[in-house]
């Protein structure tokens, strides 16, 4: 794939101590669905709409009745239409955007007791609902589990007062549930991430990013007070994504003497130049003797013992508000539909289950066994057993003072300080392998990627020249350099004609790794690229912006242009994030039968409730079917019954802050690739030089499915379409379906890739394995 490339080389080998692991939080799974099956579904408890308006179309889809509960818990105990309202199509319309539950949630301490859950089970036989799907924490889910445990005794009361006769006990004698995690704190265990998890997350690095302007301007120190009573996960999260100096979380409390060692980091920081300091808090943190550690502590610290002028920023309730991010949308969509699938599933015997995330995996996991570890992480906690509550927590094992960064700079970030703590000397070459042939190379220290984070684009500059024209200039900066390894960010074309150079020049027989980059999302042997992200939450935002212009005027269709090359990542997965009508893409040809089926069916459509329609087109799609035609056959087709407005989004998919999810996953791939390196240079140094010729010393490293793999580049040669530059196989075409279902067009779903129903494994620290398997 010709991309821009980045490249961080390195020229020292020193005895290296391996990193502690870190997890990775990735985009869900691929879901399917089971048609044909008639049920009654009912949806209650928090989450996000996202969610509400998959479990709603999905269920719809399959034949059933859906119903809302609203006020959670509280809608069920008290009853009646208001409270229990059967849901339509139209009515989970232009719900995407929204923050939030429209159908509510509320506390409900008469649930808790058996006569609101005997006046629950009344009210949910009355209408013949069996099937329950629950979004909430820990508390909701087991209170729901309890629910079905205490089903049939709650239906023998029934009989026994007289509120229910026999046939009914008979008729819906097992009552299935299928649970949903929404938790802004990401603190359930068995699952990598949870519904609401990513929107806080960009709350709170879009704070951040305004705070730093700021404190930059007048040397300041700010300490920063999120969420996480007990959970950790969004300050140690954000501290990575922002570069803070320091943090504290719940589950990790600091030695005694922290106060010490953190004053002198933020000192060590003001007297390399940076001008300010950024301390992160989670409401819950505590010291190893249990006392508070709270935001006003922290700042009282840092004024006596420093004299910095710092200023507390408690951000509270601001991280539960706002727009879902794409990621969150993504998710919820897809964790609504496989709840479906779970629910027209199960059988009286299957024990209640919760949809989580591994990896890009979604999986089904018994509840009560992801509820019992959850509350082992307090209880181990409550007993100041800290070791014991982040091992079961399995999502800190990580290094946030060491490597935070941001996108594709997140990734040299990350890179260059891994390395220089583990030893080496860290090279940065300018403006890719053009800036290579030329010798634009440079050691770049630990002070000079400071301030990186939080900033698009690249900071060492790309091109997009590949290697192969320059192989022995760019042989002679190494041996000029002494360059011992090698770190490229982008697409992997150019590593796989460094890696065939090699038979001619013995200086790239050296470890090499390539870290997928590209907003495309087309690098294969990875399931996800750095840079996509945040270019889903841009096409996002501005379809956002888009629809919503079109409120209180009359129907109309949006055509969208997005970019990617031949690869329709982003207009497909963008389009299930903002709710499209369809979206055109390469790898699925569509002729003027399929454009003139949609039409009709947004003519259908408009003439209902729905006043809007999207519509995206991927750059490349078709040579002859232009966005510009594409308009003009809408605008002529739809006259009298809806008007049509175009807009191509261009190169704004490039730019902006990044995305919390790609400083993130680009500063933990980078560091794992610095491991990588590292054992790699260890192995193939002999005789005082470094001697690497195999495969396996040359790899792409990749998100797929559940884990992080280092693939030979040269085995990627037969998974690729040069001519087009996409991967032959792309599993996000497995979502294209699910957008159209959501869309109310006819179609079929894969069931292949069903989540099956597992058991919850215990996060152990893994075993060391072969470098091109999986981390």
């Amino acid at each position: 794939m010709e991309q821009p490339y980045l490249l961080v080389c390195l020229n020292t080998i020193t005895e290296v101590a391996s990193l502690p692991d870190t997890s990775l939080s990735l985009y869900p799974c691929t879901i399917i669905v089971l048609p044909g099956c008639v049920t009654n579904l009912i949806f209650s408890w928090v989450g996000m709409n996202a969610a509400v308006r998959a479990v709603v179309r999905m269920g719809i889809y399959v034949g059933a009745k859906v119903y809302f509960i609203r006020e959670g818990y509280q809608g069920m105990v008290d009853g009646g239409e208001d409270n229990i309202e059967e849901a339509s199509w139209e009515s989970v319309s232009s719900m995407l955007q929204m923050g939030g539950t429209v159908i509510g949630s509320a506390r409900c301490k008469e649930f808790r007791t058996h006569e609101g859950r005997l006046k629950a089970a009344h009210n949910l036989v009355q209408r013949g609902i069996t099937n329950l799907c629950v979004i909430g924490g820990d508390g909701s889910l087991t209170g729901a589990n309890l629910f079905r445990e205490e089903w049939s005794g709650l239906l023998e009361e029934l009989v026994q007062q007289g509120s229910v006769d026999e046939d009914a006990v008979q008729k819906y004698s097992a009552l299935h549930i299928v649970g949903m995690v929404g938790s802004i704190d990401n603190d359930f265990c068995g699952t990598d991430m949870t519904i609401g998890t990513d929107s806080a997350l960009h709350r709170i690095i879009e704070v951040v990013d305004a705070i730093m302007t700021t404190a930059q301007s007048h040397q300041r120190t700010f300490v920063l007070e999120v969420m996480g009573r007990h959970c950790g996960y969004l300050a140690l999260v954000s501290a990575l994504a922002c570069g803070a100096d320091w943090v504290l979380i719940p589950e990790m409390p600091p030695e005694d003497g922290w106060e010490e060692k953190m004053c002198q980091k933020l000192s060590a920081t003001r007297c390399r130049g940076s001008r300010l300091n950024i301390i992160i808090v989670a409401e819950g943190a505590i010291d190893r003797h249990g006392k508070a550690i709270t935001g006003s502590v922290v700042k009282d610290l840092v004024v006596r013992c420093l004299g910095f002028d710092t200023r507390v920023t408690i951000l509270g309730h601001v991280q539960r508000g706002g727009t879902p991010s794409a990621f969150d949308r993504i998710l919820a969509s897809r964790m609504g539909v496989e709840a479906v699938l779970a629910l027209l599933e199960t059988t009286a015997n299957t024990p209640a289950c919760v949809v989580s995330l591994c990896g890009n995996q979604a999986v089904r996991l018994p509840l009560m066994e992801c509820v019992q570890m959850t509350q082992e992480v307090q209880k181990a906690m409550d007993e100041k057993k800290f070791e014991e509550a982040v091992k079961l927590r399995g999502s800190y094992r990580t290094y946030c003072h060491r490597a935070p960064a941001a996108g594709m700079n997140a990734a040299v970030r990350s890179a260059v300080r891994v390395g220089i703590s583990e030893g080496h000397k860290m090279f940065a070459v300018n403006d890719g392998f053009e800036g290579f042939y030329k010798g634009q190379i440079k050691e770049i220290k630990w002070a000079d990627v400071g301030g990186w984070t939080g900033q698009g684009g690249s900071l060492l500059g790309t091109k997009r020249t590949l290697p192969a024209k320059h192989v022995e200039k760019i042989a002679e900066q190494m041996r000029a350099n002494n360059i011992n390894a090698l770190l490229v960010i982008g697409g992997f074309e150019c590593l796989l004609q460094l890696y065939e150079a090699r038979s001619v020049y013995e200086e790239f027989c050296i470890p090499m790794c390539m870290l997928p980059a590209t907003i495309s999302n087309n690098v294969p042997g990875t399931d996800l690229s750095i840079g996509a992200d945040t270019a889903l939450n841009a096409i996002v935002e501005t379809c956002d912006r888009i629809k919503q212009s079109a409120s209180g005027t009359k129907r109309r269709v949006f055509i969208i242009e997005t970019m990617g090359g031949y690869c329709g990542y982003l207009a497909s997965v963008g389009g299930l994030a903002a709710g499209a009508d369809a979206a055109y893409i390469y790898e699925e040809p569509f002729d003027i039968r399929d454009l003139q089926s949609n039409v009709e069916h947004l003519t259908e459509k408009m003439k209902g409730a729905i006043q809007r329609g999207l519509v995206l087109r991927n750059e490349n799609s078709n040579e002859n079917y232009t966005t510009d035609f594409i308009y003009q056959l809408y605008s002529e087709e739809g006259k009298g019954v809806f008007d049509c407005r175009k807009n191509v989004l261009g190169h704004m998919q490039q730019g902006g802050a990044p995305s919390p999810f790609d400083r993130n996953f680009g500063t933990k791939i980078s560091a794992k690739a610095m491991q990588w390196l590292s054992k790699k240079l260890k192995e193939t140094f002999r005789q005082g030089r470094v001697f690497a010729n195999t495969e396996d010393s040359c790899c792409l490293l990749g998100m797929r499915r559940r884990a992080l793999v280092f693939q030979p580049v040269v085995q990627l040669k037969d998974e690729t379409d040069f001519v087009h530059r996409i991967p032959k196989e792309q599993w996000w075409l497995k979502l294209r379906p699910l957008m159209k279902i959501l869309a109310k067009y006819k179609t079929s779903y894969d069931v292949s890739d069903s989540g099956q129903l597992e058991h919850v494994v215990r996060n152990v620290r893994p075993k060391e394995s072969d470098p091109s398997g999986a981390m």
